[in-house]
């Protein structure tokens, strides 16, 4: 199928036919990326909150003994000393 690519503003737009919408899953959102020279558009997935699922992983690792979500002080590596430059 050709379409027409239409101004919309300082933008340009296109029209998507509703079947093309319906079939894809799209419902009020899309992810729009460019790639090789073509655009990809997907429906939007849905967001998830920052760290969800943190709470839990910890509460696991903590019914283990492993309550410190760092690590201890690490040997200085040869690396460390001579290609790192601290700043």
């Amino acid at each position: 199928m050709t379409i027409d690519i239409v101004r919309v503003g300082n933008s340009r737009g296109i029209r998507i036919p509703k079947a093309f919408l319906d079939e894809c899953g799209f419902k009020t959102k899309a992810e729009l990326e460019a790639s090789e020279g073509a655009l990809i558009l997907r429906p939007a997935r849905k967001a998830s909150a920052p760290r969800k699922g943190w709470a839990e992983a910890y509460q696991r690792m903590a019914a283990f003994g492993h309550d410190e979500l760092l690590d201890g002080e690490q040997p200085l590596t040869e690396w460390k000393k001579g290609e790192w430059e601290w700043k």
